[in-house]
Parts: structure tokens; sequence; C-alpha cells
């Protein structure tokens, strides 16, 4: 699985619950009528995201497809016809965005109960298999290691997106970022 996570901030004219809801009704948008390739989507406020709002308030959403092929029917489809009004609404009232491509590494992507993500870069001179090897326990059905793909965007290489906070082993010194959920709609 791929993922495009975007990183995006309000303009300053607008209100935090406005915001949101336009995030949530484009997300409600793509699931009602998913372009072709498109798995899934979240989207949570996050603060101190240095690569995002100068570590201010941002919006951190992940698009999961197959794979790159599908990219380009995501990028099309949620601009197109069905989905335009709601992607313009929220991208009139964006302040600014960046992005970045990871792939699914280890452990499961589920839907949701995602409430800690935690960035960092492999430490120099470490092989990947030791790093597999050294987050092996820390990933499963409840946590999920992503990595940047092609060093595409300004974030750090990999990312666990976790339900619970993870103290990681060192070397590794994680950005844990506390998520609060905007989509999908928390349940019950």
């Amino acid at each position: 699985m791929l993922a495009y996570v975007f990183w995006h901030w309000k303009s300053s004219s607008l209100e935090d619950a406005r915001y949101e809801e336009l995030i949530r009704n484009f997300h409600a948008s793509l699931a009602a009528a998913p372009p072709a390739g498109f798995v899934r989507s979240a989207a949570a406020a996050v603060e101190g995201a240095r690569w995002a709002a100068s570590g201010g308030r941002s919006y951190e959403e992940w698009y999961g497809t197959r794979g790159f092929a599908d990219f380009d029917a995501l990028n099309e489809g949620a601009v197109g016809p069905a989905h335009a009004a709601a992607h313009d609404a929220v991208a009139r009232a964006a302040g600014g965005g960046t992005a970045g491509v990871y792939r699914l590494r280890r452990g499961e992507a589920g839907p949701g109960g995602v409430l800690f993500a935690h960035w960092f870069d492999k430490p120099a001179g470490m092989r990947y298999a030791e790093l597999d090897r050294l987050l092996e326990p820390f990933t499963g059905p409840a946590a999920a290691l992503w990595m940047r793909q092609m060093v595409l965007g300004p974030s750090p290489e990999l990312c666990i997106r976790s339900a619970e906070p993870l103290a990681l082993p060192d070397p590794l010194r994680p950005l844990i970022l506390p998520l609060r959920p905007v989509w999908p709609p928390p349940r019950g």
C-alpha cells in the first residue's frame, strides 16, 4: 500500500471548526464515490510537525492507494466532477500545504484508531534489515511503519502510526505527535 500524505493549514481568517467541516466534507465525498485506486483516507489535526505550518496547527491527511499506478487516477478523481465542489472549498480555505509519499513497510494500515504519529529518520549507518528487527515488536495490528518514497516531501523518512504512544528504543529519537482525528468521524 502507498499513501499520499498531505499536510495543510487553514488561512488565518477561518475558524477551526469550519475548516474541519470542509475537510470532513471532502473525505465524505471521496468515501461516497471513490476514485479508481483509492483505498481509504484519514485526516487529523496535529501540532508540532516542523515541516508544516512552522510547527503550528496543521492537518495531516493520508490517502491510501494500492500503488504508484493509482496516483494518477486519485489525482484526477479527487478534483473531478464528483468531488470538485468539496475539494475546491477546502483548497480555497487553506493557507498552505506540503506533501510526501509513503509506503507501508511493516504492520497493518487499519482504517482508524490512529492517535499518534512517531516521525524519525533511520540512524546513519544502520541497515534497513537491522531497523526492521529493531522495530518488529512495535508494529503489527495496532501500529504501522511507513517509509517515505523517492525522498518526496520535507518530513522525516519514517513514521509509525499507532493508537498509543510508543517508547521506541535507542538510537531512534522520534518526534511523537498526538493526532486529533477529523476523518473518519469518531464512532459512538
